[in-house]
């Protein structure tokens, strides 16, 4: 509403864009209601969608202006005198279906009536000269990454509220309860946060229960079918809201439409150029039609880092998956889909070591749905597990570095299931998988495993694969603390690399080596093996090994007593572990600063980097398995900073670090920020009353509650919480509430154990 309030101030016309149902119409009535004060001549509300023809518009605006009919007059003249000298505000509602003929009679009102404003609610912009856009996305929903969220306050997460509001009305004391809010949750995410359906679903409530309705949303297009009697008939059913929009479709549009369904999450123009061209599309046609369907708002345009890229809502792919299935052509698409990403699997492995990779691996990383929506469909295809198996084990390090490595070993496993026969393939999956099963610290699946794999290597003479599985056999050997037996088998391994001319390889094995040597105090080997790794990887451009060797030669600077050279190595590991959000680079690089520090008398800062540390495996990621010979040190470093400041100092310290979020827990670690000076209570930006306000969202109350507590108008209030979202930089409620709870928190000594922290 504000955003809106705010583009009325400078533009004479605002429309509203967005996807159906997603509350446009509700919002211009909300506006329409707020700023009634300031339109003297009035503020008018016109229903276009039963306007089927051009001559109908003018007609439509006059009856909602109470213009009294002049049959010898066209009514378009009757509203431009009656609008000519009026300051007012006309809201437009429904434009998309008459787009053409809504511009041509916006554009000669706005000329001829210069204090007139307009609203215009559409699935698409008008397109015409001082339009301003505003973006009418679905509900917010429950934050992904914050799973702990208390119940009280996750019903205050708008989609959350306005279902629990919703079902209450069918079924009386209805509310989100700590037993049925996981349900709820998935409901609302099911439907994508968009009002109309999450209304729809709560009606439902009459005859199922909460259960019960999760259960079948998958048959969602049978059973929304109970709408407001008093609601147009387009709203009465899912089905019929989505109708409206596809009539409004070209037919390539339409077909565009049903072949992107088979897109997962997101796609970008390259993707739909390859996989949706053919049998009324041609190539070059295809950004055209992908224009036309974010105008309509079918398809929505979201800004990444590595470019544009599309989404559909779920409701409306799912609509375009039943059209596409009625075509014939699902199996054809499904089957382009798939080829298509694992072309680009089997692409990132050939190109992994080398200068490409961080743009290979963070462009895995967006296309992880669809990835992952190939494996499935090749999983369930007949014939289809040989590909399955072969572009999980082709994506095995954006399993690692992307922190799924869990889901990376159940699809090695379902495929590994189906593909028994002995080949190349399963060795090189089952060699893989080992190695995540390392990280995951499941040592003897992980060794069962190897075991098989060295076998079909040997007898298929896969030279690569073999020297693969000794190296990931020395690693277990390591984390058993058996460091000599790690060394003879990661020499085994670089013999191997090195004769299979395995750059990738010989790095991995280094890194290490290096590892070992540290460990068996061989310091000049150990230093060695990192600076070849590193002048390997430095030919190749590559960066993922090269931190890994980076952060293994800090490990021994630190042991050599090199306090300042291992803060440097291990800093330059951060920088690239942290920008690709592998947790486990970063946890390690952080426990090194952290020895660091400690020797370096630094125990405030090494405290906070430790408590860091803590904050970072409560994250989602993976334990230290694999560098599991490096926890005695975390002990030590611990040791040392509670012998300095004390186990309260040590406490107060730590809890700092742990609840630093992410990007703050970098920069302090980079060195780029100081946080010594700064109080461990910052301090609020908010006024008393705002405060206060905050605290009462925090319990629940609603705007018209938060009034009656504090005596003041309901209109005061919600001023009050639009500032409060301002000064605080969120969008809804639910974030005041988090906000007010970690103000409580921060004066505490230390975070709850187990809780999840800020920022993640």
């Amino acid at each position: 509403m504000a955003d809106v309030r705010s583009k009325l101030s400078t533009s004479r016309l605002v429309t509203l864009v967005g996807a159906g149902g997603v509350g446009k119409t509700r919002l211009a009535a909300r506006i329409a209601t707020e700023v009634r004060r300031a339109y003297p001549g009035g503020v008018w509300f016109v229903e276009l969608s039963t306007a089927e023809t051009c001559d109908l518009l003018p007609q439509s605006v006059a009856d909602a202006l109470r213009i009294q009919e002049d049959p010898a007059r066209p009514a378009m003249e009757s509203v431009v005198e009656y609008l000519r000298d009026r300051r007012a505000l006309l809201i437009l509602d429904n434009c998309e279906h008459r787009l053409h003929d809504c511009s041509v009679l916006l554009q000669e009102l706005l000329a001829c009536a210069p204090e007139l404003q307009v609203i215009v609610t559409s699935r698409q912009a008008l397109g015409i000269a001082g339009e301003q856009t505003l973006s009418v996305l679905p509900l917010p929903l429950p934050d992904p990454d914050r799973p702990g969220l208390p119940t009280e306050n996750l019903a205050q997460v708008d989609a959350i509220r306005l279902f629990a509001e919703r079902a209450a009305a069918v079924v009386p004391g209805f509310a989100v309860t700590d037993g049925n809010r996981d349900a709820v949750v998935r409901i609302c995410r099911r439907l994508d946060g968009i009002p109309l359906v999450i209304e729809l679903a709560a009606v439902r409530l009459r005859a199922l229960s909460v259960g019960q309705l999760l259960e079948r949303l998958d048959d969602r297009f049978r059973l929304l079918t109970a709408g407001s009697s008093a609601a147009s008939k387009r709203h009465q059913t899912l089905r019929a809201l989505i109708d409206w929009s596809y009539e409004l479709c070209t037919g390539p549009e339409r077909l565009l439409w049903g072949r992107a369904s088979v897109f997962a999450g997101s796609l970008d123009l390259e993707a739909a150029e390859a996989v949706c061209p053919g049998d009324g599309i041609a190539r070059e046609e295809v950004i055209d039609l992908v224009i036309g369907l974010v105008e309509k708002s079918v398809l929505l345009r979201e800004e990444h880092p590595r470019g544009v890229r599309y989404r559909l809502l779920d409701t409306i792919q799912e609509y375009g998956a039943e059209s596409l299935a009625a075509s014939g052509d699902h199996e054809r698409l499904a089957l382009r889909h798939r080829d298509y990403y694992a072309g680009m699997a089997a692409a990132a492995r050939e190109r992994l070591f080398s200068g490409a990779q961080l743009e290979l691996l963070t462009r895995l990383r967006l296309e992880h749905a669809n990835l992952r929506a190939a494996l499935r469909f090749s999983l369930d295809h007949p014939d289809g597990a040989e590909t399955c198996l072969r572009m999980a084990i082709d994506l095995l390090y954006h399993w690692k570095t992307s922190n799924h490595v869990r889901e990376g070993r159940r699809w090695l496993d379902e495929a590994l299931a189906q593909v028994t026969e002995p080949s190349g393939t399963r060795a090189r999956a089952l060699a893989g998988n080992g190695w995540l099963a390392i990280f995951q610290g499941e040592k003897a699946d992980a060794l069962a495993m190897l075991m098989e794999s060295r076998s079909l290597a040997e007898r298929l003479g896969l030279d690569e694969v073999l020297a693969d599985v000794v190296l990931y056999s020395g690693m277990i050997a390591m984390d058993d603390r058996d460091p000599e037996s790690a060394k003879k088998l990661y020499h085994e391994a670089l013999a191997g690399h090195r004769a299979a001319g395995n750059d990738r390889g010989v790095a991995l094995t280094l890194n290490r080596l290096c590892l070992a040597y540290s460990e068996e105090g061989e310091s000049e080997r150990a230093v060695a093996a990192a600076e070849e790794s590193l002048s390997i990887c430095a030919a190749h451009g590559e960066g993922w090994h090269r931190a890994y060797a980076l952060m293994a030669l800090a490990v021994e600077m630190w042991r050599r007593g090199e306090v300042t050279r291992a803060t440097s190595l291990a800093q330059d590991s951060l920088r690239f572990t942290g920008a690709m959000d592998d947790w486990l680079g970063i946890r390690v690089a952080l426990e090194v600063l952290a020895w660091a520090a400690a020797r370096d008398r630094d125990c405030g800062r090494a405290a906070r980097l430790l408590g860091a540390v803590c904050n970072v495996r409560r994250t989602p990621g993976m334990p230290l398995s694999g560098f599991g010979h490096l926890a005695e040190f975390h002990d030590e470093c611990t040791a040392r900073i509670r012998t300095a400041i004390g186990p309260s100092g040590l406490a107060r310290a730590a809890s700092e670090g742990a609840w630093l979020p992410l990007e703050e827990i970098l920069s302090y670690a980079l060195g780029e920020r100081e946080l010594a000076s700064e109080p461990a209570v910052r301090p609020s930006p908010l006024t008393r009353r705002e405060t206060e306000i905050a605290e009462l969202v925090a319990r629940g109350l609603s705007n018209k509650e938060i009034a009656a507590t504090l005596v003041i108008a309901q209109r005061t209030a919600e001023g009050h919480i639009e500032h409060i979202m301002g000064k605080l930089s969120v969008h809804s409620r639910a974030q005041i509430a988090v906000w007010a709870e970690e103000q409580r928190a921060s004066h505490g000594p230390e975070p709850p154990a187990g809780t999840n922290q800020p920022g993640h």
